[in-house]
């Protein structure tokens, strides 16, 4: 396939995992087989990953499809034998193509079994079998394709050399989606005590780090999904970090910081929040005010948010954000007390978009202001907000002469936006 037509491939796959962020292991790869079937006309093909079982490597079937058949759609487990296909393909790495399953040549090192064709009835000849590749080239998949057909009921084709070289550029692609899409599944395990928790995020936040040294492409998809799994743990919606990523943007903008800077953080802002993964269940989702214990350990969302995004020096702005965003500009906020040039520009950009956000936004204690009694707080306060006190005053300043901007990214980003009520409680 010629080089365009890979790239635009890639650029197929690529859309085509990120079209659904959340889905599961088993909907992803339910989607990645049937994408792959129909690329090479196969009849039948199962994926399968790599799990870890009694301290032995296994594959386990993920998805399992055959349009001549019915076949289970129930995971099941085999053993990574040499001596089988998937078991060479995922011990190698190698791609393997078989003309007839019945009539490999003896020289292979491995065999066909076939006890699904006995059991079955069905007629297993050609086969594709590929590895899916994660970090460092790991196997962390196997895709096993069966019976290339034109036409329904027409003879059972070879496979060509061209499908391995088709399927080659997004392997890789499609494997660390899949390690990915396992690691969200991980984070989003409900009902955990919060040791168990710390815990599993302890070891996440090192699965984090390994994840953001790949590409920039994978690098950004990891940032969006970690950015999803915070937003599971809090009462807010993803709205919610669409808006502060589109505010921190453009105040960036306005301030006329470098295009690196603006760029990252209009991607590390969503991130403001994710210590609240690690913040006491009851105390995050308490829909009255918080008594001084529970306000402390809400506090507290700041640190952990820090711990766990600055294991890699790519995410350095993202801990300073989540570190720092609620620190005040004459130094009476937390966890640090800053004040004025000490707070990180880019937690100071942020603590103005959360707080008008925060002030929008409906919540279980409140209903949320008009855009207009936002400003109005924003710039002059109220019994809460003292804006010499909270704001960077450049950026306060910047915010007053374009304030209308925000009103416009919040009606894009929102919806479902209620009435607002004049008489709701400040946050």
């Amino acid at each position: 396939m010629a080089e365009t037509n890979n790239h635009s491939l890639v650029e197929q796959f690529l859309e085509f995992i990120e079209s659904s962020p959340k889905q599961s292991v088993k909907d992803l790869a339910c989607r990645v087989l049937q994408r792959c079937r129909s690329l090479t006309n196969a009849e039948a093909g199962t994926i399968f990953v790599v799990r870890r079982q009694d301290h032995q490597r296994v594959l386990e079937a993920m998805a399992t499809q055959n349009d001549l058949i019915t076949v289970s759609n129930e995971s099941f487990r085999v053993p990574i034998a040499p001596a089988s296909i998937s078991g060479f393909v995922a011990n190698t790495g190698k791609t393997v193509t078989i003309e007839d399953a019945y009539e490999i040549p003896s020289d292979r090192p491995y065999r066909f079994n076939p006890s699904f064709d006995i059991a079955s009835g069905y007629r297993t000849t050609s086969i594709l079998c590929f590895a899916l590749a994660g970090h460092r080239d790991r196997v962390v998949g196997v895709v096993q394709l069966i019976n290339r057909r034109l036409v329904p009921g027409g003879p059972p084709l070879p496979f060509l050399p061209e499908h391995a070289q088709m399927i080659a550029p997004v392997n890789h692609l499609v494997g660390r989606a899949l390690e990915r899409t396992h690691f969200m599944e991980q984070l989003s395990i409900k009902n955990r005590t919060l040791r168990e928790r710390n815990i599993e995020l302890r070891n996440q936040r090192a699965e984090v780090e390994r994840l953001h040294g790949e590409t920039e492409i994978a690098f950004m998809t990891s940032v969006k999904l970690l950015a999803r799994a915070a937003e599971l743990h809090d009462v807010c919606t993803g709205d919610h970090i669409l808006r502060v990523n589109e505010y921190a943007w453009f105040l960036a903008c306005q301030a006329r910081m470098p295009e690196a800077f603006c760029n990252d953080i209009h991607s590390f802002a969503a991130l403001h929040d994710v210590g609240k993964m690690s913040v006491d269940k009851a105390v995050l989702h308490k829909p009255g005010r918080l008594n001084a214990d529970e306000m402390a350990e809400m506090e507290r969302h700041t640190t952990y948010g820090y711990e766990i995004l600055s294991v890699s020096p790519r995410l350095a702005m993202a801990a300073e954000i989540a570190e720092s965003h609620h620190e005040k500009w004459d130094g009476s906020g937390y966890p640090n007390r800053r004040a004025y040039q000490d707070i990180p520009f880019a937690a100071r950009i942020v603590a103005i978009a959360d707080i008008y956000d925060a002030l929008r936004s409906n919540r279980p204690y409140k209903n949320g202001f008009s855009h207009e009694r936002a400003v109005e707080i924003m710039t002059s306060g109220d019994d809460r907000i003292n804006p010499a006190e909270h704001f960077d005053p450049e950026l306060l300043k910047l915010f007053t002469e374009h304030h209308q901007s925000f009103a416009t990214t919040w009606d894009k980003f929102t919806e479902h936006s209620s009435v607002p009520s004049e008489d709701a409680a400040t946050v």
